[in-house]
């Protein structure tokens, strides 16, 4: 049974192979909420996981390190365990889904673990990992649904009030359910007055979904950004403690998601996951009214995004926050339109980054022509003014 003095003997066992990570003040990403941010994404392999799998190595019997460990994750369990096992110098076998970002698979591999890559998404690997399991003989480290895995990453939440000793609110990211388990289960034993909120991608929405229905749900598919949290059914344990501990749940999609990375890099210089910049996400997007005014810590769970998805989720967090947009013109091909057009962007304030031009088509004017340009701007109510001056100059916008 789970007990709040495992979570302190997580804690103390913990002392000297992670980091207690800052929690930073985040008041110039929103005005109406006093946010701060738990930055586990600067944690020991770039994420919340080594808690968890370092407190259920260091808790394994001699015989059980001997045979070694398997696991299996999206990639942030997989760098945990095999640094724990290193650690602790026994062998680590990870099973990783083969959509898992290559940074991933190749930091878990540089901790000294063997890699399986299995075909589809973290359940498969899961899978498998179980079969493995049988034949040879390891000791399995569950990602979320176990309880020495739970009371480790229950130690944040412990962190976090002594941190934050009036904090109001804190919201997690839910995948599986260990992260908010933990964490819900260690700050509700100690203060119950501290709310705890989950936060799901909407294209992975395992517990949301059974929390609404009051039974354990599998989705037949996940699709997210935040592949950290992709998971299709949440855990035994994990259910049970989220069902009595958490507050609430709610889900953020894609673009929320990638607002909430932007506004990361760009206001605090940080980089998060996708799963990690959930918590944010839901600020930002409004999905939690009821903490408006309040102190709310997010929990920035992980860092390790792949750099060519951070550069899509730049560029889609750009389009989505109003930060860039294209147009598309239609008007006279005759010398002076396109001075005129870029004179009227500019003194909107906006930026042109891109232009292309094309010939009409059959349904328009013989002399006509298209534009479209791409522009950065401040905010939506910038594009909307080029909007309403070009097309009083004029301007046909398609």
């Amino acid at each position: 049974m789970l007990t709040i003095e495992k979570v302190r003997d997580a804690q103390a066992v913990l002392s000297d192979a992670i980091y207690k990570t800052e929690v930073v003040s985040a008041n110039r990403l929103t005005d109406d909420y006093d946010v701060y941010l738990k930055t586990e994404n600067l944690q020991k392999t770039g994420s919340f996981k080594i808690r968890g799998a370092y407190y259920k190595i260091a808790r394994l019997s001699p015989e059980e390190k001997k045979r070694g460990v398997i696991a299996c994750s999206a990639g942030n369990h997989a760098q945990g365990v095999a640094l724990a096992a290193a650690k602790n110098g026994i062998r680590a076998l990870i099973c990783l889904p083969d959509g898992a970002p290559i940074s991933k698979v190749e930091a878990t591999r540089s901790y000294g673990a063997d890699i399986c890559l299995v075909p589809g998404v973290y359940d498969d690997a899961y899978n498998r990992a179980r079969k493995l399991q049988q034949d040879f003989g390891y000791t399995f480290i569950h990602p979320f649904d176990d309880e020495d895995v739970i009371a480790g990453q229950g130690t944040i939440g412990l962190e976090i009030l002594s941190q934050i000793p009036d904090v109001d609110a804190i919201i997690v990211p839910v995948g599986g359910g260990g992260l908010i388990s933990g964490v819900a289960f260690a700050v509700k034993s100690v203060n119950p007055n501290v709310r705890v909120y989950g936060v799901q991608a909407a294209g992975a929405p395992s517990m949301f979904n059974s929390i609404r229905d009051h039974k354990r749900e599998t989705l037949s598919s996940v699709s997210t950004i935040a592949d950290g949290i992709a998971v299709k059914q949440p855990g035994e344990n994990t259910f049970a403690f989220c069902e009595k501990y958490v507050d609430g749940i709610v889900t953020v999609n894609d673009d929320e998601i990638s607002t909430a990375i932007l506004a990361l890099i760009e206001k605090h210089k940080m980089i998060a996951e996708g799963a990690g910049a959930t918590p944010l996400a839901a600020i930002l997007a409004g999905k939690l009214p009821e903490l408006k005014g309040k102190k709310v810590c997010c929990v920035v769970s992980g860092g390790n995004i792949d750099v060519t998805i951070l550069n899509r989720v730049i560029q889609r967090g750009l389009l989505t926050s109003g930060r860039q947009c294209t147009l598309n013109i239609e008007l006279l091909d005759k010398p002076g339109q396109l001075l005129t057009v870029s004179q009227i962007i500019a003194n909107c304030g906006g930026n042109v980054t891109g232009v292309h031009h094309e010939h009409a088509n059959a349904g328009s004017a013989v002399i006509g022509c298209f534009l479209r340009i791409e522009i950065e701007t401040r905010d939506f109510a910038q594009i909307a003014r080029i909007k309403e001056d070009l097309q009083n100059a004029g301007f046909k916008i398609c």
